[in-house]
C-alpha cells in the first residue's frame, strides 16, 4: 500500500470517517448475520454433484418419493423384556404420533400393526426383538425441502409422547440422527464465538500485556465476523450457496483466528514506528505503509487457496470456498481501515503501561528470536538438515491415518440418543429398517436385478418392484449395518456390483448409505484435484509477491513438509490419545487447505521483512533482522490462531475435533519450527540464491562474526 493512501486513511479527519463507515456497514449486516442458521442446508442430499450414483436414483425417484422424507425410529427397551403393557403403550404412542406435524400420512409402523399386516402375508419387518426386550415404532417425518429447522422440535414431541415407566425410549434412524445433529450444533452461532473471544482475550493479554490494547482488535474481530457472516446469509438466501454447520463454525473461527493474526501484525510495526516518528498519524502512515503489503498478500493467499474448494464435487466443500473466502478478506479490509484508525484516535496511552515513547529502543533488537537467529547463523546446513529429518520422521504417522469414514456412533465426541437406540437394534439383532438401498432399474429386467442381489450378504429381501414413467421401475431392501458404516457401504459397493452386471437393465443404486458412500469417493476426488491446484496458485501469489522462483518453491516445499508432519503427529494422537474410531473422508483436504493457506501466511510475514531488509543489508544479514523483529508477532499470531482453532473441539463432532487439533498443531509447527528454525536456516545457508532469478542480492556476502553477534538493529 502506497505510503500516501496509508495516510489519507488514518489522517486527523478521515480517521473518523472510517470509522463511521465501518460501523455503519456493521451495523447493518448484523441485522442478517442474526439469520445465518436459518439458511443452513446440513442435508447430504444436497452436498453430492448430479454425476454421483444416489443422486442420479433421487433424480428418478422425485416423482415418486418424497427427497423430504425422514424415515425415523422410536426405540423401547427394558432389561427383563417388554410387558404386555409396554407393547400396548407402544399401540397407543403410535396412534398419538400419527397426529403430530410433519408424520406423512403413512402413519406409524406399531408392533400389532406389523403383527396384523404379516398375519395376512404383507411382507413386514420385525419390530420385536426375540428376546422381547427391544421393539421400535416406525415413521417417516416430512418438514418439505426448508424443514431442517422443525426436526429438533418433532424430536421432542416424539420423546415427550414415547414413555414407558422404568425402561428407556430412544428416537433413531435419521430422524433422531437429524435431531441429534441439530443438536450438536445447537448455539454455534453465539457459543462457539463467545469461546473463541475468550482464549483470544486471554492470550492477547499476554501478549500485550495492556488491559486496554486488547479490546481494538477483539472489537475489529467481531465487526469483521458480523460484517461477513451477514454477507454470507445474503449469498446463501438470495445466491444458493450452501451453507452448513460446519462451514459457519469454520468462519467464525477463521475470521477472529485471521484478524487477530492481521492485528498482531500491524500493531508491532506500529509500535516500531512511533519509536521512530513523533507523530503518531505518520507512524501509522508508516506502519501501514510497510505493513499492509504482507496482510493483503496473506489474506489473498488464503482466499484463493480457499476458492480453489470450488472445484470441489462435494457441494458443501465447494460451498465453503467462498463462505472462507469472504471471511478472510472482509477480516482483512477491516483490520487494514478500521484498526489503524482506532489505534490513532487512541494515541499512545493505549499501550499503557509500555507506551512506545519517541526514540526509545527497540525490544526485539535483542530479544529472543535474536538470539534464535545467532545460533543458527554458526551452522546453518546442519540446522535445516537436521530439522527436516525430524518432521520427516514425525511424516511417517501418516502412516497410521484411517479416512475410510466413520459410523454415526463414531462420528461424535459423546453418547447421543440416536447412538444408543442404533445400538440396542444392533445388539437385540434387530434390523435398522430405515436404511435401505434404492434401486431403479429397467422394468423388462426387474426380475432379473432382483435375483441378482440375493446373494448379497448383508442385504435383505428386496420389497415390492414399483412402476415408474418411461418403462422404469424401483424396489427396496434392507441393510443389516449403521448407515454410515464401513459395512454398510461394503453392502451398497457389493449390491452395486450386482445390479450393473445386469444387461439391459440400467440399473442404479442409491439410499442413505449410497449417499455416503458416493461421499467418500467424492472427497477422494477432490483430494486429488484441489491439493495440487492449492499448491500451484499458493506458487503463483509467492512468485510474484517475492519476485523470485526459489524462494517461494522452498515456502512451498516446507508447508507441504509441515503439513504431512502435523497430520502424522494428528494421526498418532487420534488413535492413541483420543481413541478416535477413524477421520472423515474429507479430513486430509480441509486440513491440507487450511494448513496450507494459513502456514503460508507465517512465511510471507517473515519473507517479505526478509526482502524489505536484503535491500539493505543483504540476505543473511535481513534474515536476521527479520526473524529478530517479526518473530515475536509471528509466534503470537501463530497461538491465537492455533487457539481458535482448538476451540473447534467445544463441539462434539469429531470431524472438527479432528480438524482443529491438526490445524493447531501444524500452526504451532509452521510458527516455532519451520518459519523460524527450517526456513531461517535455508536462508542463511543459500544467501542471495533464493532470489533467483532477479538480481535483489546479487553480492551474497557471506556473514562477517560481527554482524552475528551485535543486536539485530531494526532501526533504519
Amino acid at each position: 500500500m502506497h505510503r500516501r493512501i496509508a495516510g489519507s486513511l488514518t489522517g486527523r479527519i478521515t480517521k473518523w470517517l472510517v470509522l463511521v463507515a465501518v460501523l455503519v456497514v456493521a451495523g447493518i449486516m448484523t441485522t442478517f448475520s442474526a439469520r445465518l442458521a436459518s439458511v443452513q442446508n446440513n442435508e447430504a442430499s444436497s452436498w453430492l454433484p448430479g454425476s454421483a450414483e444416489s443422486t442420479k436414483v433421487l433424480d428418478e425417484l422425485s416423482a415418486s418419493v418424497d427427497p423430504n422424507d425422514i424415515p425415523t425410529l422410536v426405540v423401547y427397551h427394558r432389561d427383563g423384556g417388554l410387558t404386555d403393557a409396554d407393547l400396548a403403550a407402544m399401540d397407543e404412542d403410535g396412534k398419538e404420533i400419527a397426529e403430530l406435524e410433519g408424520v406423512t400420512d403413512q402413519g406409524v409402523l406399531t408392533p400389532d400393526a406389523a403383527k396384523a399386516a404379516a398375519a395376512q402375508g404383507a411382507p413386514v419387518p420385525t419390530l420385536v426383538s426375540d428376546d422381547g426386550q427391544v421393539a421400535y415404532l416406525y415413521l417417516v417425518l416430512n418438514f418439505g425441502s426448508n424443514g431442517w429447522n422443525d426436526i429438533p422440535a418433532a424430536a421432542d414431541e416424539i420423546r415427550d409422547i414415547a414413555k414407558i415407566d422404568g425402561g428407556e425410549v430412544h428416537l433413531a434412524g435419521y430422524g433422531g440422527q437429524s435431531a441429534d445433529s441439530a443438536e450438536a450444533f445447537e448455539g454455534i452461532d453465539t457459543n462457539l464465538i463467545f469461546a473463541t473471544l475468550g482464549v483470544v482475550i486471554v492470550i492477547l493479554l499476554f501478549t500485550y500485556r495492556s488491559p486496554v490494547l486488547w479490546l481494538l482488535p477483539i472489537t475489529c474481530a467481531v465487526v469483521a465476523n458480523f460484517i461477513a457472516t451477514g454477507l454470507v446469509y445474503l449469498l446463501a438466501k438470495y445466491a444458493d450457496l450452501t451453507v452448513n454447520g460446519q462451514s459457519q463454525a469454520i468462519l467464525s473461527i477463521l475470521v477472529i483466528g485471521a484478524g487477530t493474526d492481521y492485528a498482531l501484525l500491524l500493531v508491532a510495526r506500529y509500535r516500531e514506528e512511533l519509536r521512530r516518528h513523533e507523530d503518531r498519524h505518520e507512524a501509522m502512515a508508516f506502519a501501514l505503509h510497510r505493513a499492509a503489503p504482507a496482510i493483503l498478500a496473506s489474506a489473498a493467499t488464503v482466499a484463493v487457496g480457499m476458492l480453489c474448494l470450488a472445484f470441489a464435487d462435494l457441494n458443501s466443500t465447494a460451498g465453503l470456498g467462498p463462505v472462507a473466502a469472504i471471511g478472510v478478506t472482509v477480516t482483512m479490509l477491516v483490520m487494514i481501515t478500521l484498526l489503524p484508525a482506532l489505534l490513532v484516535i487512541c494515541g499512545r496511552w493505549v499501550f499503557w503501561p509500555k507506551r512506545p515513547t519517541y526514540r526509545s529502543a527497540e525490544p526485539t533488537s535483542d530479544g529472543l528470536w535474536a538470539k534464535v537467529g545467532r545460533v543458527i547463523s554458526h551452522r546453518p546446513r546442519r540446522v535445516w538438515v537436521m530439522t527436516t529429518g525430524v518432521l520427516l520422521i514425525a511424516c511417517l504417522g501418516l502412516l497410521q491415518l484411517d479416512t475410510s469414514g466413520l459410523s454415526a456412533e463414531d462420528s461424535y465426541t459423546q453418547e447421543f440418543d440416536s447412538i444408543k437406540g442404533q445400538r440396542l437394534l444392533a445388539e437385540h439383532d434387530l434390523s435398522d429398517n430405515s436404511n435401505t438401498i434404492q434401486v431403479v432399474t429397467d422394468t423388462d429386467a426387474a426380475a432379473d436385478v432382483v435375483a441378482s442381489l440375493k446373494g448379497v450378504d448383508g442385504l435383505g429381501a428386496a420389497g415390492e418392484v414399483q412402476p415408474l414413467a418411461d418403462g422404469r421401475s424401483w424396489f427396496e431392501a434392507t441393510i443389516d449395518a449403521d448407515a454410515s458404516s464401513s459395512a454398510a457401504s461394503d453392502v451398497v459397493e457389493a449390491a452395486r456390483e450386482s445390479v450393473h452386471g445386469v444387461d439391459g437393465a440400467d440399473a442404479l443404486v442409491g439410499g442413505g448409505s449410497a449417499f455416503l458412500l458416493d461421499t467418500k469417493i467424492a472427497s477422494d476426488r477432490d483430494s486429488r484435484v484441489i491439493m495440487p491446484l492449492v499448491l500451484a496458485v499458493v506458487l503463483l501469489i509467492l512468485i510474484g509477491l517475492l519476485r523470485a522462483v526459489i524462494a517461494p518453491l522452498i515456502l512451498i516445499a516446507t508447508v507441504v513438509l509441515s503439513f504431512c508432519a502435523a497430520l502424522g503427529i494428528s494421526a498418532l494422537l487420534f488413535e492413541h490419545v483420543f481413541g478416535f474410531a477413524g477421520s472423515d473422508p474429507g479430513f486430509p483436504l480441509f486440513a491440507f487447505v487450511f494448513l496450507v493457506a494459513l502456514g503460508i501466511d507465517y512465511n510471507i510475514f517473515l519473507m517479505t521483512r526478509v526482502r524489505e531488509e536484503t535491500a539493505t543489508f543483504g540476505t543473511r544479514k535481513g534474515s536476521l533482522i527479520a526473524l529478530a523483529s517479526t518473530g515475536g508477532v509471528i509466534t503470537s499470531a501463530g497461538v491465537v490462531l492455533a487457539a481458535t482453532f482448538l476451540v473447534l473441539g467445544s463441539l462434539p463432532l469429531v470431524f472438527l475435533a479432528e480438524l482443529g487439533v491438526a490445524v493447531a498443531l501444524g500452526v504451532m509447527l509452521d510458527t516455532i519450527v519451520v518459519r523460524s528454525v527450517l526456513v531461517t536456516a535455508l536462508n542463511l545457508d543459500l544467501g542471495g540464491k533464493i532470489w533467483w532469478p532477479s538480481k535483489l542480492d546479487s553480492a551474497d556476502a557471506p556473514l562477517t562474526e560481527a554482524e552475528v553477534d551485535v543486536p539485530m538493529e531494526t532501526v533504519h
